[in-house]
């Protein structure tokens, strides 16, 4: 079976629980809580994440621990990059009836959440780096993949494999790195 087959299937598949997210935009505060959260994973929260490295680790382990970051960082966004180019999942609000675009997107396609992908692989690095930071980090990952499903901009799965994408990456660099 083709990946658009594939996908065609997931999308019906998923059709109900993308409305009852997205049913969540429409109250005004939910939509700029999300909106807020989305554009915070964009990158802003990471790269203040990285430079605060130091704070926690001192200079070297901080440096050690941002640089780290960066490579992971750097790899998510070349396998996110080209799995969406070649997978080409029209996003939920192109592809399904009733699913408002509540932000606009980044790019094109919706499989897998980038955001979501390195959100995970960011608080997976950062809590082995510094394991307090869970307390802020994981709640901060989960809003942010939330976020993709509520504003119309990823399907659940997208969420799921982009989660799955960054936790494989941290962890395998941990083990390799640590």
């Amino acid at each position: 079976m083709s990946a658009s087959a594939l996908f065609l299937r997931a999308d019906r598949a998923e059709h109900r629980l993308c409305l009852i997210a997205n049913a969540a935009s429409r109250r005004r505060a939910l939509r700029m809580l999300f909106r807020t959260v989305s554009r915070l994973g964009d990158g802003v929260i990471w790269y203040a994440l990285m430079a605060s490295m130091p704070l926690w680790l001192g200079w070297t382990g901080g440096a050690r621990a941002a640089l780290h970051m960066v490579v992971v960082g750097a790899v998510g966004l070349a396998l996110y990059k080209v799995l969406k180019r070649t997978l080409v999942r029209e996003r939920p609000f192109i592809g399904l009836i009733g699913i408002e675009c509540a932000m606009p997107p980044l790019d094109r396609y919706s499989f897998p959440s980038g955001h979501t992908l390195h959100a995970v692989a960011f608080t997976v690095l950062a809590v082995g780096y510094v394991p307090w930071l869970a307390v802020l980090l994981v709640p901060f990952a989960l809003l942010v993949a939330a976020s993709r499903v509520v504003l119309g901009l990823h399907y659940p799965s997208d969420v799921a494999v982009g989660a799955l994408l960054g936790a494989a990456l941290a962890s395998v660099s941990l083990a390799v790195v640590g």
